[in-house]
């Protein structure tokens, strides 16, 4: 299947709420999150089977992690290159 990337500007403050949004729309390959001069916070395999258990715990990082960053990068890669 064709992958596709989108990467976006998001705020520290607003990260949590955009990768919960991502992951609820389930083509969802992997989150990566960077700050904007390229450092890798983190990146999160998504799929079916570690949404639950693993996605709260990972998410809890999430915000951890958008406090000490004004503004990330966050790269979405798609399963089958839907926008």
């Amino acid at each position: 299947m064709p992958k596709k990337k989108n990467t976006f500007k998001i705020k520290g403050d607003e990260l949590m709420k955009f990768c919960k949004k991502m992951i609820r729309e389930g083509n969802i390959r992997r989150i990566v999150i960077r700050d904007t001069k390229g450092k890798t916070y983190a990146e999160i395999p998504v799929t079916i089977g570690i949404i639950g258990f693993v996605i709260a715990p990972l998410l809890i990082a999430v915000a951890a992690v958008a406090a000490m960053v004004e503004v990330f990068e966050v790269e979405i890669v798609r399963r089958n290159g839907k926008k």
